[in-house]
């Protein structure tokens, strides 16, 4: 499918991304009929869950010549999921980042809470783009990672990065009409009182980086989330996020505003931290590849933390 944004897909470079993986071997399995990844994988490799994990953690398994490490990838019939005979010749390890998805243009990978996604001035902590570009580096220096959005240091969850410049630029650019849907799963103090609403505000920032909210348009930016409960318990609500734009701290402030501040989040008005961490996290991305035209979607379990405060 042609990429619908400018044409930018007419002048996709040769994806030789496979090509350099020649050596690798393939056992070959034809999708016949919807099914999900880790159903299809149990029924026609075998062995347990735990066994079809580690294949799909080693990066073995490829759908449609791309490594995916999802085990609920939907599919379809007339795709192709084959098995690799050994892992990458490029391993990738790293306790802060984990590779979901990547092509010959992008990456989604899954941050962990306490890593910037960029450096920031003044910080020399090792970030999520740094260790994404060690990684590309070690397997061709044709490549380069380019930030595409952002997670707070404290939020986890799912990002996108892109590997050529022109690329990125695209994203950005056209980042309403890509991407469709982001969501966050977040623990949040008290008991919500709604079951599901939506809050608008104008959102500026201090001199000491903090951001604040107006009810008003002040000249700050427009910021609108969405949000549904779906837990009440132990004094903690479970809240889905979804955004209708993307401002700095957006969601943290706005939960501020609820007066139920996420958990952890003693910036913006938090009086306990059960977690040990801010209790955020970006489980839901999608969005239509920018080459190919492609639908794309990647969901996360929500992190163990949060739901063990609900139990």
């Amino acid at each position: 499918m042609a990429s619908p944004f400018g044409g930018w897909g007419a002048s996709v470079m040769k994806n030789d991304y496979f090509d350099r993986k020649a050596a690798l071997k393939f056992v070959d399995y034809p999708v016949r009929e919807a099914d999900e990844l880790m159903s299809f994988l149990t029924k026609h490799v075998g062995g347990s869950r735990t066994k079809i994990k580690s294949l799909l953690q080693q990066r073995m398994v490829y759908v449609d010549k791309k490594i995916t490490t999802q085990f609920n990838e939907q599919l379809k019939p007339g795709q192709l999921v084959q098995i690799a005979n050994r892992k990458q010749i490029h391993d990738f390890r790293s306790r802060f980042v984990k590779i979901v998805y990547e092509d010959a243009f992008i990456l989604v990978v899954e941050k962990a809470s306490g890593i910037l996604t960029n450096a920031q001035p003044g910080s020399r902590s090792q970030t999520v783009k740094d260790i994404l570009d060690e990684y590309v580096k070690r397997k061709s220096r044709a490549f380069a990672v380019h930030t595409v959005h952002r997670l707070d240091l404290g939020t986890s969850g799912l990002l996108l990065f892109a590997k050529r410049r022109d690329i990125q630029q695209t994203l950005t650019e056209h980042w309403k009409e890509i991407v469709s849907d982001r969501r966050y799963i977040a623990v949040c103090e008290g008991d919500m009182e709604k079951d599901s609403g939506s809050i608008t505000s104008w959102l500026n920032e201090n001199k000491m980086f903090v951001v604040y909210s107006s009810a008003q348009d002040n000249g700050g930016k427009r910021a609108v989330t969405n949000y549904r409960t779906l837990q009440r318990k132990n004094g903690y609500s479970l809240v889905e996020l979804k955004l209708d734009t993307g401002r700095k701290n957006q969601i943290r402030v706005h939960m501020q505003d609820l007066h139920h501040p996420i958990a952890g989040d003693q910036k913006y008005g938090a009086e306990t931290d059960p977690a040990g961490r801010i209790c955020l996290h970006a489980f839901r991305l999608e969005f239509t590849h920018p080459i190919t035209g492609e639908f794309m979607k990647f969901e996360t379990p929500y992190p163990k933390e949060f739901t063990d405060i609900l139990k």
